[in-house]
């Protein structure tokens, strides 16, 4: 048996493994994608043909919405693995951890306290399906089939939490001037500020504990193969890599 060199062997068989991860990665993203995309073309021809405020608010406040923000963090994260499912860098473990969990509060919250005051018909339906009840499962199973991880640590939750920060601000703020606002259960003008701001606090505390679940299960899931690159060619004989 000498001279044959059995770790690259044993590497060398394992590549296919790794691509076809890989592959699979990019399919499941590729179709998370888009979906989000549709829902997200769909929506929007919608707000351009209403008429209950002029066009430019209309997309104002289609933008407001914390369901629409976080798809569209969902639609960057997904077009990114698509491309490189190992994807990875310091501002892009942010923008990952906040599609997971601003999407993963809009699936729970939209079937828990908003589905029963929705009633989407016509091709709103169609992008109701995809935000609501596609998108956030669908996320949050790639993520826990493909990861990539390890990618969430303390440092990358802090940062993550500036955006909920935000939009909390955001809305109290642009509801304040406009009397218009999301969520009823934001809408200060009728639950007055106090109940606003708690509900709202609320929701960022659920994000918080979805927060340190994701952190957990990344710490102790395996190391997903799309995680890192694939090796192009295994060490030979001699030990050098080309």
């Amino acid at each position: 048996m000498a001279g044959l060199d059995f770790p690259s062997m044993w590497i060398k068989g394992l590549l296919p493994d790794v691509n076809r991860v890989r592959t699979a990665s990019r399919i499941w993203h590729g179709l998370l994608f888009a979906v989000v995309l549709t829902s997200l073309v769909i929506q929007m021809v919608l707000s351009a043909q209403g008429t209950d405020a002029p066009a430019v608010t209309r997309f104002i406040r289609l933008f407001s919405y914390f369901t629409i923000q976080s798809n569209v963090l969902v639609l960057l994260a997904a077009g990114s693995l698509m491309i490189d499912p190992g994807r990875d860098g310091r501002v892009w473990r942010v923008l990952r951890l906040d599609s997971l969990l601003g999407i993963i509060v809009t699936g729970i919250v939209y079937a828990t306290i908003l589905a029963g005051e929705s009633d989407p018909h016509g091709a709103g339906w169609w992008s109701n399906l995809g935000f609501h009840y596609i998108a956030p499962w669908a996320a949050l199973a790639g993520w826990l089939v493909f990861g990539p991880r390890p990618r969430i640590d303390l440092r990358t939750i802090g940062w993550a939490f500036l955006w909920p920060a935000a939009w909390i601000g955001y809305t109290l703020a642009h509801g304040g001037t406009t009397d218009w606002f999301p969520y009823p259960f934001t809408d200060a003008t009728t639950v007055g500020y106090p109940a606003a701001v708690r509900n709202m606090l609320m929701v960022a505390v659920m994000a918080a504990v979805f927060a340190a679940i994701l952190w957990f299960l990344d710490r102790r899931l395996p190391q997903t193969a799309a995680g890192g690159p694939v090796p192009v060619q295994a060490s030979t004989a001699g030990g050098e890599k080309s």
